[in-house]
């Protein structure tokens, strides 16, 4: 099925999957190996390839695709890939705020909806949730006419020992990775402090949770994509150690 799109024009799901996937792995001037873009997309290298030179014939182009040197979106591909990226952004939040999805839930129900819902159905979605700029895990909402909000915070192992900031962002890609941080409280809007010391590809850190900072040693791997952003104050040479669970 393919729905016009307001850009003008009308591709596949797995059209819309590849410049999505491209505009994620990608900055403006990076290319993308087919490698890299097959392991985000779980499909072999050969079909990348496939799918890439079908892209890059396309007119008006979205994708410049030159073998072994990988790929990387025209002006026109990003655009079309930033509204993607917003129908899906809006249906997780309106999946979460409106009809109670919880945050683990909505990412695989939003892969489906997004390449299906029209332009006005958008739109409407948007004002019901007052035109937001971000999702239900922190990541920006692209705006209408292709802009996209500041990322807000930093990388939480970048964040200084014992310096207390708020989670501002958290995967999405994996549900069970993201049940195991809700439930340690490490949501949107959570305090957050980093420890320094514990064995190598581990990360002590507290989370404040009903007033009280609570200890928790987890995988560096599970906090890659977890942004945090730093408060006005110091760093506390002073924090109190906390239970430790995790």
């Amino acid at each position: 099925m393919r729905v016009k799109r307001a850009s003008g024009l009308a591709l596949s799901e797995a059209g819309e999957n590849y410049i999505k996937a491209l505009f994620e792995l990608s900055s403006e001037d990076q290319r993308v190996t087919t490698t890299a873009l097959a392991e985000h997309l779980g499909v072999a290298p050969a079909s990348v390839t496939g799918m890439l030179k079908k892209l890059a014939a396309e007119r008006p182009s979205l994708v410049e695709y030159r073998p072994r040197r990988g790929a990387s979106l025209s002006p026109l591909g990003r655009r079309v890939a930033a509204e993607v990226i917003r129908h899906h952004r809006l249906i997780e939040l309106y999946l979460h705020q409106a009809l109670g999805f919880s945050a683990d839930e909505v990412h695989d129900e939003a892969e489906r909806l997004e390449h299906v819902i029209s332009e006005a159905f958008e739109d409407r979605v948007a004002a019901l949730l007052g035109d937001p700029e971000y999702d239900p895990h922190g990541a920006p909402i692209p705006r209408k006419d292709g802009s996209i909000p500041a990322q807000l915070g930093q990388p939480a192992a970048q964040l200084e020992a014992r310096r207390a900031g708020r989670v501002v962002r958290v995967p999405d890609r994996d549900p069970a990775l993201l049940r195991r941080l809700t439930e340690l409280g490490i949501v949107p809007g959570a305090g957050f402090r980093r420890h320094g010391g514990g064995e190598a590809g581990w990360m002590r850190v507290e989370i404040l949770r009903e007033q009280e900072w609570i200890r928790h040693e987890l995988r560096e791997s599970d906090l890659a994509l977890v942004r945090v952003e730093p408060d006005g104050g110091q760093a506390d040479p002073a924090s109190p150690h906390a239970p430790t669970t995790g």
